[in-house]
C-alpha cells in the first residue's frame, strides 16, 4: 500500500508529519468554531460531522486501499483500532488537559447508538461467510439513516437550550449603557471568509500530513515483521488517529468540550459504519482474525460503554458531568493493558 521508503527519509516523514499537524490542527479548530457560531449549528454537530469525519478521512482512505488489495485484517484492523484508541487515548489525554463535560444526550443516546454499532458489527462479521458486499452495504445504510437522524436530534436539543438561555436573558436588569460588554468588545468574532479558510486549509494539511506520517510509520513497522493485524490495530490506526488526536487536543485547550466529543462520536461512527462498510463494499472480507471478534470488537464495546459510566451525572441525570483526571488517566492505563495484550497474542503467544 505505501512503497518503501529509505530509513532517513522514513524519520523525515514521521518528524514532519507530526510538526504539520499540530499547526494545522489548531487552524482547524479555530476555523470550525467560527463557523459553527456564525451559522448557529451545534457545536457539537460541527464536531460530530466536519471535524469527526473530515480527520477520519486517513482511515476511510487507508481501509479502502487495503480492502481493495486484499488485506482485510489491516483494513478491518484499522478502523476497529481507531475507535478504541479514539476513545481511551484521545478522550484520555484531552481530560488530563482540561476535564470533559458530558451533556446527558451524549449518555443516552450517542453512546447506546456506539453500542449498537459493534455489536451489530459483531453479528456480520461471526456469519461465518466473512464480511461480503452484503454486509457493507448494509452498514452504509445504517450510516445514512443514523447521522442524519443523530444530527437533527442534537440540533433541536440545542435550539431548546438556546430558546431557555433567551428567556433567562430577558430576565436580567440591565447592567450598562454601552450594549457592549467588555469581554465582547476585546473578544471579536472571526470573519466567515477566514474562519472557511482555516477550516478547509486545516483539514487538507490534517490530512496530508497524516498520510505521510503513516508512510513513514508502515515503513519502519515492516523492519519488524509483524502481523497485519497488529500492524493495522497499532501503527496505522495510532497514525490515521493522529489528525483526531491532534484536534482534540487543540480543541481541550481552548475549551471546546463539545467539539472534542463530538469529534470521537462522529469519528467512531464514520469508523464503524462508512469505513467498514465501504471497504467491504469494495472487496469482501475473508479469513478475518478470530481475535477481532475475542478482543478488539469486545473492547470497542467496553470503551464505548465506559463513557456512559463516567459520564453520567447519578444524582441529577438531566444535567451534565465532568470526566476529570482520573477517569483520563484511567484510559490511558486501560489502553496501555489493550496493547499489552495485543502485543502478547500477536507475537508471543501460541
Amino acid at each position: 500500500m505505501y512503497p518503501d521508503l529509505p530509513l532517513w527519509l522514513s524519520i523525515v516523514c514521521v518528524i514532519g508529519g507530526l510538526a504539520v499537524l499540530a499547526w494545522s490542527a489548531n487552524a482547524f479548530v479555530d476555523g470550525a468554531s467560527a463557523v459553527a457560531k456564525a451559522f448557529g449549528v451545534s457545536p457539537f454537530i460541527i464536531g460530530m460531522v466536519i471535524i469527526g469525519f473530515g480527520t477520519s478521512a486517513p482511515e476511510l482512505c487507508v481501509s479502502a486501499l487495503s480492502g481493495a488489495t486484499g488485506h482485510s485484517d489491516l483494513s478491518l484492523g484499522n478502523a476497529y483500532g481507531s475507535c478504541v484508541f479514539n476513545i481511551a487515548v484521545i478522550l484520555g489525554v484531552a481530560a488530563l488537559i482540561k476535564p470533559l463535560v458530558v451533556k446527558p444526550s451524549i449518555v443516552f443516546v450517542a453512546v447506546p447508538s456506539l453500542v449498537a454499532i459493534a455489536l451489530l458489527s459483531c453479528c456480520l462479521v461471526t456469519t461465518g461467510n466473512g464480511f461480503s458486499r452484503v454486509d457493507g452495504f448494509i452498514l452504509l445504510g445504517v450510516f445514512a439513516v443514523l447521522m442524519p437522524a443523530y444530527c437533527w436530534f442534537d440540533q433541536s436539543q440545542k435550539k431548546k437550550a438556546d430558546a431557555v438561555g433567551a428567556l433567562g436573558e430577558r430576565a436580567l436588569p440591565a447592567t450598562g449603557t454601552t450594549g457592549v460588554s467588555p469581554v465582547e468588545g476585546r473578544d471579536r468574532p472571526m470573519p466567515l471568509w477566514k474562519g472557511w479558510l482555516l477550516l478547509v486549509l486545516g483539514l487538507a494539511f490534517l490530512v496530508g500530513s497524516s498520510h505521510v506520517l503513516v508512510w513513514g510509520c508502515v515503513d519502519l513497522a515492516r523492519t519488524i515483521g509483524v502481523s497485519e493485524l497488529l500492524i493495522g490495530l497499532t501503527v496505522v490506526s495510532v497514525g490515521t488517529s493522529l489528525p483526531e488526536l491532534a484536534s482534540a487536543v487543540a480543541s481541550a485547550r481552548k475549551g471546546e468540550h463539545e467539539f472534542v466529543l463530538g469529534n470521537i462520536v462522529g469519528s467512531n461512527f464514520f469508523n464503524t459504519l462508512a469505513v467498514v462498510g465501504l471497504a467491504g463494499a469494495i472487496s469482501p472480507f475473508k479469513n478475518i482474525s478470530p481475535y477481532l471478534l475475542s478482543r478488539d470488537l469486545p473492547m470497542m464495546v467496553v470503551m464505548s460503554v465506559s463513557i456512559a459510566v463516567f459520564g453520567l451525572n447519578y444524582r441529577k441525570p438531566s444535567e451534565p458531568k465532568a470526566i476529570g483526571r482520573v477517569v483520563g488517566a484511567l484510559w490511558l492505563l486501560f489502553f496501555a493493558a489493550y496493547m499489552g495484550l495485543m502485543l502478547w497474542q500477536e507475537t508471543g503467544a501460541k
